[in-house]
Parts: structure tokens; C-alpha cells; sequence
């Protein structure tokens, strides 16, 4: 039976890290932070992004979360796999095999160093389209792939397959949302933390946070008020949740902040894998301070 008619991309989605501990994934660690996550009422975990550290976690890694995440979260809220990848051949047999394990959805990214051309990328989302009975989430992010999968072609997409239902979008261009809500009937999340409110006001119905690993529950009230049109309290809580992740932003590369901000709060321990590594020693000093003054510590 399809998903695609039963997932309804509406709401906060956590981006969730990925814990390690001794260079192996930190099953105790991610089994406490879904739960802050489902305590919190989010109503989706993204498994295995980019804010996962995906590119580092071996295949059985990869495959352990997504099926601990459908485990622990047991049907309280959908659990999107991150499948994406610069191989098509390779993110059809992923996004297949997260079907196979019960994830409700897939986010895929734009391929990643290619730069392949609106063809490129058309054929390559329908391709996996084509290949998988799954929600799919397109997800741009030109700042970090070099490649920005114009509105045509989520238009053409979306148009073309039934189970291509949602676009992460974090290309930070407020007209280009605008534009695409207008001529389609994707729904549209915010992949930036600092947009969530103004693309919510032009018509997106949630977001993808990063932040949200941190203060789930900020993120989930600032959503549900601004769908709902409370845009006082939902602008008092975006003030208070972009300064954060402003704050916490210009000391590195997500994941780096917000799992050192994690590490700092005791929720888990504060190692990556390269090509990531700690922030630097004058960054981290200031994790505890931005912390304090969040009244996080």
C-alpha cells in the first residue's frame, strides 16, 4: 500500500544528529534524544540528513537509524529517511531499502558535485520516483551542493509523480518560495531555521530544523502558531529561536554548534567524524555562554 496519500508534510521535523561515542553511533544517546523529540510532540525525525552526519555512517549505520528511529518512535510521527545522494543508481537502492525498513518518507538532496544540468536533475528525481512507492521530499540546498533545482523543474516534477508531495526548501530566496506556492500544489517546508516564520507567512506549512534538536519545543510552538495565524506569539518565539541559531551559526558548520550545544547540556558526547571536527577552542568557549544567556544551561 502507498504511503504517498497517507503523510501529510504539516508541522516541526528534527533534523536529528547523529551521537557517536568511541568512534561507533551512540545507540543509548539517540534512543534519549528521540525521545525529547516525541516529548516535545514534533511531529516528524528526519533520520540520516546531512545534519546527521550521513556522509560518514557506514550502509549498516545508515540502515541501524532509520530502523532504531522507526522503532523508538512507534508510530507517534513520521519518520523521513535521508536517501540522497550524487549516485542515482545508489539513492534508488537507498531510498527502496528505507521503504523496506518502515520510514514513512524520503528526503532527497540535490546530487552533490556533479552540477548536473534541470535534465539531469528532472531525470534523476524521476528515476527514483519511478523506482519507489514512497513520499518523497525534494530538498535544495544550492549553498552547499553547487547545484539549485530551479521552480520549473519542481513544477515538472510534481506534476509528473504522484509521490514527489513536499520541497525543503533552503535556497534563502523569500520570491522564489513565493513564486513556487503559487504555481504548484508542492507543499513547502523551510530548510532554514531562519526563515521558518517568513516562508509559513507566504504559504509553507512547516519546517526541516536544525535547531530543533536543541529546543524542539520552541520550534514546534513558533510553527503551530504562525499555521495557525497567531503571528504575535509565533514572531516572539522566531526572534528567540533565530538569535539562537544565529548565535550558535556563525561559531561553525552545522552539525557543529548544535551538537556542541548538545555535548555542553550532557545529552551527548561531543565527537565527530571527519572531515568534521571539534570547533575551535575560543568557538566552544562561547557554546556556554550563548547557552546561559538562552537560559539553556
Amino acid at each position: 500500500m502507498s504511503n504517498a496519500g497517507r503523510v501529510t508534510f504539516q508541522g516541526t521535523y528534527t533534523a536529528i544528529v547523529t551521537p557517536f561515542r568511541n568512534g561507533l553511533v551512540d545507540w543509548d544517546a539517540f534512543a534519549s534524544l528521540i525521545e525529547k523529540q516525541l516529548a516535545a510532540g514534533v511531529e516528524g525525525i528526519v533520520a540520516c540528513g546531512t545534519t546527521g552526519e550521513s556522509p560518514t555512517l557506514t550502509h549498516e549505520e545508515w540502515a541501524q537509524s532509520v530502523r532504531e528511529t522507526v522503532k523508538l518512535v512507534g508510530g507517534k510521527c513520521c519518520v523521513v529517511a535521508g536517501t540522497g545522494g550524487n549516485d542515482t543508481a545508489g539513492a534508488i537502492r537507498k531510498t527502496q531499502e528505507a521503504a523496506d525498513l518502515g520510514a514513512d518518507a524520503a528526503l532527497i538532496v540535490t546530487p552533490y558535485y556533479n552540477k548536473p544540468t534541470q535534465d539531469g536533475l528532472f531525470a534523476h528525481y524521476s528515476a527514483i520516483a519511478e523506482a519507489v512507492d514512497l513520499p518523497i521530499v525534494l530538498y535544495n540546498v544550492p549553498s552547499r551542493c553547487g547545484v539549485d533545482i530551479r521552480n520549473d523543474t519542481v513544477v515538472r516534477l510534481c506534476g509528473e509523480h504522484a509521490n514527489i508531495v513536499a520541497h525543503k526548501d533552503a535556497s534563502l530566496d523569500a520570491t522564489r518560495t513565493a513564486d513556487l506556492i503559487a504555481r504548484s500544489n508542492v507543499t513547502v517546508l523551510s530548510g532554514d531555521d531562519s526563515m521558518t516564520l517568513p516562508m509559513i507567512s507566504l504559504g509553507a506549512k512547516g519546517v526541516i530544523s536544525v535547531i530543533a534538536n536543541l529546543v524542539p519545543a520552541w520550534m514546534k510552538e513558533l510553527v503551530d502558531a504562525g499555521l495557525a495565524g497567531r503571528f504575535d506569539q509565533a514572531r516572539a518565539v522566531h526572534l528567540r529561536a533565530c538569535a539562537l541559531a544565529d548565535e550558535l551559526g556563525q561559531l561553525g558548520p552545522n552539525p557543529l554548534p548544535v551538537k556542541s550545544a548538545m555535548a555542553e547540556l550532557g545529552w551527548l558526547q561531543e565527537e565527530f567524524r571527519l572531515p568534521m571536527c571539534p570547533l575551535a577552542t575560543d568557538a566552544r568557549a562561547r557554546v556556554g555562554q550563548i547557552l546561559s544567556r538562552f537560559e539553556l544551561s
